[in-house]
């Protein structure tokens, strides 16, 4: 990794990991950039569109700032254009940010209330909260949440989540967000779940991937 130079407009001026880190990612928006990111490159609008709420001036500023620290780069875009993806380096960000997701357990417990959704975060929460997690023969989950269909799949090397609409597993589970989060921190069980939550197939994939599901 090349040396990074690059300070950031409002330093805090420490030698100190941490302190170096937020220098670079630590303002508003940026792991919410990193966040997306994660899931793969995006152009600009998609990012407007998918953070909702951010004035696209500053998400701009963001950008810029990340770019010259060497945490995202713009590429190509498939068919014209160019969309902005993580480094190799900003890559790196996926530890701290799911160590985010399992520290916000609690703060998630009492659901959404008012604030946005998008079913496409499931798909970094999933994978933080299940982390160390494996299966042996590996063990596939249909998950359908209102606005997306995604395949939890955990085998030795741990958990991935696959977002082919198209790949139907043998079991699935038809529940809201909040329902698919409280079975994969441990915090509901199943028979909690269930009012809230329909499983077509095998139950007892739930068992071998969602810890709520086991008690």
């Amino acid at each position: 990794m090349e040396e990074v130079k690059q300070k950031a407009p409002r330093s805090y001026g420490q030698y100190c990991g941490l302190a170096r880190s937020l220098d670079v990612v630590g303002d508003r928006w940026s792991l919410l950039i990193v966040r997306e990111l994660l899931l793969g490159p995006m152009r600009y609008g998609e990012l407007v569109a998918a953070l909702g709420g951010i004035a696209t001036n500053l998400l701009a500023d963001r950008l810029r700032h990340m770019e010259s620290s060497g945490v995202i780069e713009r590429r190509p875009g498939p068919t014209s254009g160019v969309v902005y993806a993580l480094t190799p380096w900003g890559s790196q960000l996926r530890e701290p940010v799911e160590a985010f997701i399992r520290w916000s357990a609690p703060l998630m417990v009492s659901g959404p209330g008012g604030d946005a959704f998008q079913p496409h975060w499931l798909a970094v929460a999933l994978p933080a909260l299940l982390r160390g997690r494996t299966a042996s023969p590996p063990a596939e989950l249909g998950i359908d949440v209102p606005g997306l269909f995604m395949t939890l799949r955990i085998d030795t090397y741990g958990p991935d989540v696959i977002l082919q609409p198209d790949r139907r597993p043998d079991t699935i589970l038809e529940a809201t967000p909040e329902v698919v989060l409280g079975l994969a921190a441990g915090a509901i069980t199943i028979d909690q779940a269930l009012p809230l939550a329909s499983v077509h197939g095998d139950r007892r994939v739930l068992t071998t991937l969602l810890p709520g599901a086991q008690t």
